[in-house]
């Protein structure tokens, strides 16, 4: 009999429990407690954050999704979440538009911390954080029963970037970084013309390009909040796809910049546009072409704070800088790799070799301007000495006494 009683009474709580979920997807032995921290998932996007919440943990609580609201906004239908039954368990979706997301009470903070970045150089680089919390209303009682339910989340957002771009043809990419507490999602790229409008996009041809050809270059970022600018902190060359090589050539870092470099516009929108000219690396001097991949350290700055961050140069304290240099870059979270590039130059030069000279089939040789003029010299040389040399002899023949002076009769007082 008491066995017959302990089942019924388990029965009944199965079924209480079954009413209390009220369908939906939530499984009671797993579900039947009070939420916890694994209970809220934070997808820290670009444009927006999406929060899930555990849907059966809220229901065992005593409460509905319509009790939920971002940041104690309860009367605000704005603020309120929606219920997805499609997955297991059921959650509660929440989604805050980044463009907007003062609206329901969350905050972006912004700190801006001065130190030597990954590269080597001193910057100041600048992390996002938007924080809130979803909650429950109070009840207009002394005391309850039910417990308050508080979730409280954060997204923070690295606001420096290496771009670089491996794929010429499309001359963009796309980048999603990693952060400890979300991931950041954002569209980089870079892209290379061959005018000043910007309007028309490079296309090297099969032999390369001509040495000094000059390249307009642009870092764009799509799909993000109004708030944030492009800042270029730091454009560097290699003669590889890989940023780490231990060759490079600086095209600007801060006010220094190589002379063949213009800097455009720079944090001031969400594209940061510079031009320069081709150039060769030295190392491929045995190559008929040579390839060049473009690298930039870029930043994102609010609106209010990148007047502030942005390099101010003078023309006293700008400085041309033509440098060649080796470095270790260091691993860093926040860091993400696009490409552009590899940039083909072609040298006007054509070789010469051995094999060349003595190949009968070959072209004609030819002397340049300077040996030709050397040869020339030491001929014209060569017939003014010949011509002196026959003028002093006949001089000299005019001078000299004829035979028949010196067979005469001798003076008869050396007799």
């Amino acid at each position: 009999m008491e066995r017959i009683w302990l089942l019924l009474l388990l029965t009944i709580q199965v079924l209480s429990v079954t009413a209390q979920f009220n369908g939906y997807n939530c499984e009671a032995n797993l579900h039947s407690r009070f939420p916890a921290e694994r209970d809220i998932s934070v997808y820290c996007g670009v444009q927006a954050i999406t929060m899930k919440i555990n849907f059966c943990t809220v229901l065992f609580s005593g409460y509905s999704e319509t009790d939920l609201a971002l940041n104690g906004k309860h009367g605000d239908a704005h603020c309120k979440g929606f219920i997805n039954n499609n997955t297991f368990p059921a959650v509660v979706i929440f989604i805050i538009n980044l463009s907007t997301l003062e609206s329901c009470g969350s905050t972006l903070v912004v700190s801006s911390v001065s130190g030597i970045n990954a590269y080597g150089n001193v910057s100041v680089v600048q992390i996002g954080n938007v924080s809130g919390y979803i909650d429950t209303p109070d009840p207009p009682t002394i005391i309850s029963y039910l417990p308050g339910l508080l979730y409280k989340f954060s997204c923070s957002y690295p606001l420096e970037y290496l771009v670089n771009n491996t794929q010429l043809a499309s001359s963009s990419a796309a980048i999603s970084v990693k952060e400890n507490n979300g991931t950041f999602i954002s569209t980089l790229s870079l892209l290379l013309y061959n005018d000043s409008t910007y309007s028309q996009l490079l296309v090297i041809p099969s032999i390369g390009l001509p040495l000094k050809t000059k390249i307009y270059a642009a870092v764009r970022a799509t799909n993000l909040d109004g708030r944030w600018n492009v800042l270029m902190d730091y454009c560097y060359t290699t003669p590889s796809g890989n940023p780490n090589d231990e060759l490079r050539y600086d095209l600007f870092f801060s006010c220094d910049k190589d002379p063949q470099t213009t800097v455009i516009e720079n944090a001031k929108s969400q594209m940061g546009r510079f031009s320069f000219e081709v150039f060769r690396f030295v190392k491929h001097k045995n190559q008929k072409m040579s390839t060049v991949f473009l690298h930039c350290v870029t930043k994102l700055c609010r609106t209010d704070d990148c007047p502030f961050l942005a390099p101010v140069c003078s023309n006293r304290e700008r400085r041309d800088a033509v440098r060649r240099t080796t470095w270790s870059a260091q691993s860093t979270s926040g860091n993400a790799v696009i490409s552009a590039g590899p940039i083909i130059t072609r040298s006007d030069e054509t070789p010469t070799n051995n094999s060349q000279l003595a190949h009968p089939n070959g072209p004609p040789f030819q002397l340049n301007s300077v040996t030709s003029a050397l040869i020339s010299g030491i001929v014209i040389l060569g017939i003014m000495s010949i011509f002196f040399f026959v003028c002093s002899l006949t001089l000299l023949r005019r001078k000299w006494p004829s035979s028949s002076i010196l067979g005469g009769v001798g003076n008869p007082v050396f007799n």
